[in-house]
């Protein structure tokens, strides 16, 4: 009887054992009801995106809903390639433009648990380009007056899009023109990061330090400056500490040529219905993410990745900084990262919502007037792909498709309802 006894035990416990070998090496998926999700009514989620795909608006997409660590929904719709009849995959790959920065900001605040910077720093002191800024004042003809910062931008500036810096289309717009530093997309210019953000510091920017929510350049200056701190290129600082820890192993600026096919292709809204971005084409194009020189790393805009890559990235963050047993970054840091930094500064977009260190904060669900949790974080990216994270009801949803534009679509909105509406405990 007592071999019996232990025999059982043993059994159990190598069975938690593979367990926790397989969740290490990614997330297990769970039955919906098992985790407070009632697959009934996710049917409505499916059958919606589906006639998305079926009336001609979405080319395809991935939809990924993960709660209490477990996947309860994942499911591919329609095609990535649809000229050449290829179906969307789970493992499809996709460019995520601006959900590179979340990534990218945790870099950040890996180097501040590390003692190699404070966010509190000048930029100045690690780029000395910044030393010395300047901002573009509007006039009522419609001209402009270049005046001195009243501050130096800090490492902070950057992570909540206070720097003033936006993306060259401000009031001297005509300057950053001239210098060829407009828009959000690197991937075809052949120089590293850091070259192109030294000249921005000697254009004028659009708002004073720490006056204003600006959307822009940020976050591919400080993706520079952890190259400068780190010393390392950027793409390698993020393999070697966020990437690889988290098995985010399609994750990538640049895609081997031997994962060329898993790359969904871009479509555009239009008139007539969808048609093929062109290639490789600038931001409204396929991009230079296979064949392009591989040398300028977007810290803002520039990450190819998968649903399952980004749903590990959000459930560390979930975890408190954790996932698979590997430890990314203090349960403090990812508190900091996710409460509003803004004060009085107003968030421009949405009501209710505020900005901390990379990701926007839902402050008053009331105010937004959408489902959701207050304390809630996401963001999205220009190919229209978004997702967010919901610490209170233990939930993350990725959504990636690659539009653009996308005119008129409410998919966004419908997907939020219809994930919330399938929580039933």
């Amino acid at each position: 009887m007592k071999t019996r006894h232990f025999n059982k035990h043993l059994i159990f416990f190598l069975a938690l054992v593979v367990h926790g070998a397989l969740y290490a090496q990614g997330f297990s998926e769970a039955p919906a009801e098992k985790v407070g999700l009632s697959s009934e009514r996710l049917a409505y989620l499916t059958s919606t995106f589906q006639d998305y795909v079926n009336d001609g608006k979405l080319s395809g997409a991935v939809v990924l809903v993960a709660r209490k660590g477990q996947i309860a929904y994942f499911k591919p719709f329609g095609e990535s390639d649809m000229e050449n009849d290829i179906p969307m995959e789970k493992n499809s790959i996709f460019r995520i433009a601006s959900q590179t920065k979340a990534i990218v900001s945790v870099g950040i605040m890996i180097l501040q648990e590390e003692g190699k910077l404070l966010i509190t720093d000048p930029v100045g002191k690690y780029i000395p380009e910044f030393n010395e800024t300047t901002v573009a004042e509007p006039k009522d003809d419609g001209a402009y007056e270049i005046v001195k910062a009243n501050r130096l931008i800090t490492i902070r500036d950057l992570l909540t899009h206070t720097s003033g810096i936006g993306y060259g289309y401000g009031a001297a717009k005509d300057l950053w023109q001239e210098a060829g530093i407009q828009g959000w997309y690197f991937a075809n210019r052949d120089e590293p990061i850091l070259e192109p953000v030294k000249r921005m510091a000697a254009l004028p920017f659009d708002a004073q330090p720490g006056e204003q929510f600006v959307y822009g350049y940020s976050t591919d200056i400080l993706g520079a400056l952890i190259e400068v701190v780190s010393g390392e290129p950027l793409n390698t600082f993020l393999r070697n500490r966020i990437l690889e820890p988290l098995g985010m192993n399609d994750t990538y600026f640049y895609l081997p040529e031997e994962k060329r096919e898993r790359l969904a292709v871009v479509y555009s809204a239009t008139d007539d219905g969808l048609e093929r971005a062109p290639a490789p084409g600038a931001m409204a194009g396929q991009g230079a993410y296979v064949d392009g020189p591989r040398k300028c790393f977007s810290g803002g805009a520039g990450l190819l990745s998968t649903a399952t890559d980004y749903a590990k990235f959000l459930q560390m963050m979930l975890n408190g900084g954790t996932f698979g047993g590997k430890r990314v970054i203090s349960p403090k840091t990812v508190e900091l990262m996710t409460v509003n930094h803004l004060g009085e500064t107003p968030f421009p977009w949405t009501k209710g919502v505020g900005f901390g260190l990379g990701f926007s904060v839902v402050e008053d669900l009331g105010l937004r007037g959408e489902l959701g949790s207050k304390g809630e974080f996401g963001w999205g990216g220009a190919y229209h792909s978004t997702y967010w994270a919901d610490p209170e009801e233990e939930l993350l949803v990725v959504y990636f498709t690659q539009l653009i534009p996308a005119e008129g679509l409410d998919d966004h909105q419908k997907l939020r309802a219809l994930v919330y509406q399938a929580l039933v405990d």
